[in-house]
C-alpha cells in the first residue's frame, strides 16, 4: 500500500472521498437533513478544510485515493481558512447554522496543548475493514516524534479504532439531535 501526500489539484477528489465515507453517519444527516442535497453540501464543506490542509497541514492519500487522512499541526497558531465564514455560507446555504454550531462545539472541546489534529480519516466504503485507516494512522504517527495527537470520533466503531492506536476518549459532546462526538487524545511519546 502506497501512502503519499496529496497534490493541490486533488482537493475536490479528496473532499468527495471524505463526503462519501461520512455520508452514512448520523452527524451528516443532522447537518443536512435533506438526503438529496447531503452529498453535495458535505463535499463543499469538506473541500474548504481539505484545501486549507493542503496549504497549512498535511493530506495523505492511499493508492490513488480510496482513503485519505487530513491533518493540521496545532503546534503553533494555525490560521483560519481564508474567507471561511463566507465560503461556509456559500457551501452550506440554509444549513449554515447547523455547521456553525458544530464548529463551535469542536472549538469548545479542542485542547490547548500542542498536537496534531486529525480532522478527517476517510476510507471509501468499498475498502473499509481492510486496515487502510490503521495504515494511514500509523504512517502519520511515525512522523510525530513526541508530539501528541487529537481527533473527534463520530461513531463508536471509529472511537474503538482510535483507541486501539493509543487515543484516549474524553467526555463526549452532542449535537442537538443527540449525535455524540468523542474527543480523543493520544499523548505524546
Amino acid at each position: 500500500m502506497m501512502i503519499r501526500r496529496a497534490e493541490p489539484g486533488e482537493a475536490q477528489s479528496v473532499a468527495e472521498l471524505v463526503a462519501t465515507a461520512f455520508l452514512p453517519m448520523r452527524a451528516t444527516a443532522y447537518l443536512v437533513p435533506e438526503p438529496e442535497r447531503r452529498h453535495r453540501i458535505i463535499t463543499a464543506d469538506f473541500r474548504i478544510l481539505v484545501e486549507h490542509a493542503l496549504e497549512h497541514g498535511q493530506v495523505d492519500v492511499v493508492d490513488e485515493g480510496p482513503a485519505a487522512a487530513v491533518w493540521f499541526p496545532v503546534t503553533g497558531p494555525v490560521p483560519e481558512p481564508a474567507d471561511y465564514e463566507a465560503r461556509l455560507a456559500a457551501a452550506t446555504g440554509d444549513c449554515l447554522e447547523r455547521f456553525q454550531l458544530l464548529d463551535k462545539l469542536f472549538e469548545a472541546n479542542h485542547p490547548a496543548e500542542p498536537h496534531h489534529h486529525l480532522a478527517f480519516l476517510a476510507v471509501h466504503p468499498d475498502r473499509q475493514g481492510r486496515g487502510i485507516g490503521s495504515a494511514l494512522l500509523e504512517h502519520h504517527h511515525a512522523a510525530l516524534g513526541g508530539t501528541a495527537a487529537y481527533l473527534e470520533a463520530s461513531h463508536p466503531k471509529s472511537r474503538d479504532l482510535y483507541a486501539r492506536h493509543g487515543y484516549q476518549a474524553r467526555e463526549p459532546f452532542a449535537l442537538p439531535d443527540g449525535t455524540l462526538f468523542w474527543p480523543m487524545w493520544r499523548p505524546g511519546r
